[in-house]
């Protein structure tokens, strides 16, 4: 018997009701309960599934969740570096665990060529009680981590290579012990735009790499040996020549638009298959050709031969704009052609040029401080943000986020047809980060706050097909469903000129996937790090 088959079965073998044609249980479905944590972005879940810890921006926060229906905080962590030259560590909107150790990192984003960035370690073996046992320097902002295996997989997005960095904290004594960047594979590469390719986000098992590299789309990486990382396939990327030829005042709609836009990758257990977000806007609402990016599935059995199967559609947004007329909070409310000139100017103005406009410039925050992430929900941003954000693969199961579109459940047993089990929403007060599988029959969610405006905080939900009672309108229709189909099924194999096959999805909402990371900022970072590399 198919899992689908089984859980339809089971669910009605212990007096819920049957599901209904599309999987959908009668019982409402609504969160099992929540916790404040004011500025909350990622969450991640410990290895006991009972505790889990949620970057806060300013610092984190453990939160026991051994009672989904009562969680609580066990500790928060804030101003962390407070004390030390250039401190304290901002921008802190990663996680991660492994064991008995925490990795906190920060900034997401070159805010200031003096500002400290870097990571620390903590000891969380009694998760009420962090201890810092480790902080590591480094001259670049870290977006994004990994930590698995006692070593430190680092977003290192510096404006040229964008590579790969790996730490050794395996005696609490972190060590750099290699690089890894496209550049290496193809130096070609650097004729693109850097943040055209960077690396936003990464996933890493079993001694290989996932990289999500936004429109150069997701690369694999053999890091068996950490010191001598190698190519492994690539698949999902645009052309170089393409990539190339954007023009600098183009650049900011290339990144916030359509198409490519690899923002969050996560294998299965058994690495055959491979989830890619797509995060995504309308960088230019005259043309209908915009809006927020999916959750694509791809058969990774033989990455050389990597090939699309479908694609899960963001539930549609009535303005999928990025900051749309927010003045001074990023790229996408200054239009192409100021952001070109703004990004020029901290090329040519220097360090007041980097202080003044590396807080502002963005979009999706690889410079942007107050703007980007920090935006949706605030007085000053505008738009309904429903682009997939980050999620969980679990056995047969996707567990995605989709910021005001909520939080959902997909059954991948057949990745070819990905099937709705629940969807819930509630656009004024959250903004979901992240979906995290945890112990029981549940899964976390963090709502991602700003500048504590209330909607910080971390959800549990039941790990179990629903509809929700009454739920709120994201496109003003009564039952608040999206007015386009949530997957799109039927494959078509096409070649990427790699080597790799792109199955091409037939039914979609006509909102492709696509996201943002950074945008015509690349001059201004070359800027930022040469001032930093003067002040030693």
């Amino acid at each position: 018997m198919r899992r689908r088959e089984f859980l339809r079965t089971a669910v009605g073998g212990v007096g819920a009701t049957a599901f209904a044609s599309r999987g959908f249980a009668r019982r409402p479905y609504e969160p099992l309960g929540n916790v404040a944590v004011e500025n909350a972005k990622e969450a991640v879940v410990g290895p006991d599934g009972k505790t889990a810890y949620v970057a806060a921006t300013d610092g984190f926060a453990t939160v026991d969740v051994s009672d989904p229906a009562n969680p609580s905080t066990l500790a928060e962590r804030r101003g962390l570096l407070a004390d030390r030259q250039h401190g304290p560590l901002e921008q802190i909107w990663d996680v991660k665990v492994e064991g008995d150790r925490l990795l906190v990192v920060g900034p997401a984003n070159p805010i200031d060529h003096t500002g400290i960035h870097g990571f620390l370690l903590y000891d969380v073996g009694d998760p009420a009680n962090p201890e810092q046992v480790a902080f590591h320097e480094t001259d670049f902002p870290i977006h994004n981590a990994v930590l698995t295996d006692g070593v430190a997989y680092l977003t290192a997005n510096d404006g040229d290579g964008n590579p790969l960095v790996m730490v050794d904290v395996s005696d609490d004594d972190p060590e750099e012990v290699g690089r890894w960047s496209m550049l290496d594979y193809d130096s070609d590469w650097s004729r693109v735009n850097a943040w055209i390719r960077s690396l936003h986000d990464l996933w890493v098992q079993d001694g290989v790499a996932y990289l999500a590299q936004w429109d150069a789309g997701t690369w694999v990486v053999d890091v068996e040996d950490p010191t001598d990382p190698s190519h492994v396939a690539h698949f999902g990327d645009r052309p170089i020549d393409v990539l190339a030829d954007i023009p600098a005042d183009e650049t900011n709609a290339a990144v916030v638009g359509r198409p490519g836009n690899h923002h969050y990758v996560m294998a299965n257990e058994d690495a055959s298959l491979l989830g890619v977000g797509k995060e995504a806007w309308d960088a230019d609402p005259s043309d209908e050709k915009g809006g927020p990016g999916g959750v694509e599935l791809w058969d990774i059995s033989n990455p050389k031969q990597a090939r699309k199967l479908s694609t899960i559609a963001p539930p549609t947004s009535p303005d999928p704009t990025y900051d749309r007329g927010a003045a001074g909070v990023g790229v996408g409310g200054l239009g192409a052609g100021v952001a070109a000139g703004a990004a020029a100017n901290l090329e040519l103005d220097g360090l007041a040029a980097v202080d003044r406009g590396a807080s502002n410039l963005g979009p999706a925050g690889v410079v942007a401080h107050r703007g980007c992430h920090d935006c949706t929900g605030g007085s000053s941003s505008s738009g309904v943000w429903t682009t997939a954000h980050n999620f969980d693969l679990v056995g047969d199961r996707l567990y995605s986020s989709w910021y005001q579109g909520g939080v959902k459940i997909h059954d991948v047993s057949d990745p070819t047809n990905p099937e709705e089990f629940a969807w819930w929403r509630d656009p004024e007060a959250t903004a979901f980060w992240t979906a995290k599988r945890a112990a029981g029959e549940f899964f976390v969610a963090s709502s991602m706050g700003r500048e504590a405006d209330g909607r910080g905080g971390l959800y549990t939900f039941p790990d179990r097909a629903g509809r929700q009672s009454d739920p709120p309108s994201l496109v003003g229709n009564a039952s608040g469903e999206p007015s386009a189909p949530q997957q799109s099924t039927s494959t078509e194999a096409t070649a990427n000129g790699d080597g790799t096959t792109d199955g091409t999805t037939a039914a979609s909402t006509g909102q492709p996937g696509f996201g943002a990371l950074a945008g015509l900022v690349g001059v201004g970072l070359g800027a930022w790090s040469r001032l930093r590399s003067e002040d030693g």
